[in-house]
């Protein structure tokens, strides 16, 4: 890490990157998050039956569609073409709840690793919103950014 963050200037004062002197690149980033929920939630949200439809199928709509949303919500973000946007949602008795994965990619500039944590917050929000009418103490957690390929910087996993 170079210890300078490059989203202020020499000033101090905040500014969007110029990346126009980057080569484009091939570029992935995937995020994760999770939403606990009581087991009884859990069984309502992966039978259908909760009451504003399917919890699952619209949770992964607004994560994609929160994703291709990410420069107008986050204020220094470039906005990019995404080529792929998928968001998967997985059922986990253990936790209990749901765990979800967001995976985008593009070829350009900049890398996706806000738009995958965008995307994750939103489908975990979405979750959240379609089933609190039955649980309101839902916790949404882990969100973090799993690994991440292309660009000067090279790749990068989790530990």
């Amino acid at each position: 890490m170079s210890g300078k963050l490059s989203h202020f200037d020499e000033t101090g004062a905040a500014h969007m990157v110029d990346v126009t002197a980057k080569p484009d690149t091939d570029r992935v980033a995937v995020a994760e998050g999770w939403v606990k929920m009581s087991p009884q939630t859990l069984e309502i949200v992966t039978s259908g039956t909760a009451k504003k439809g399917d919890v699952i199928g619209t949770a992964r709509l607004a994560g994609i569609m929160g994703g291709k949303r990410t420069a107008e919500l986050i204020p220094l973000c470039h906005p990019l073409p995404l080529s792929k946007l998928a968001i998967d949602i997985a059922p986990d008795p253990d936790l209990p709840g749901l765990r979800l994965t967001a995976t985008v990619a593009t070829r350009g500039p900049t890398g996706v690793e806000m738009e995958a944590l965008t995307a994750i917050s939103i489908a975990c929000l979405t979750v959240y919103d379609m089933a609190k009418a039955v649980q309101k103490d839902m916790e949404i957690g882990g969100i973090r950014l799993l690994s991440k390929t292309g660009g000067k910087s090279g790749d990068w996993t989790a530990p």
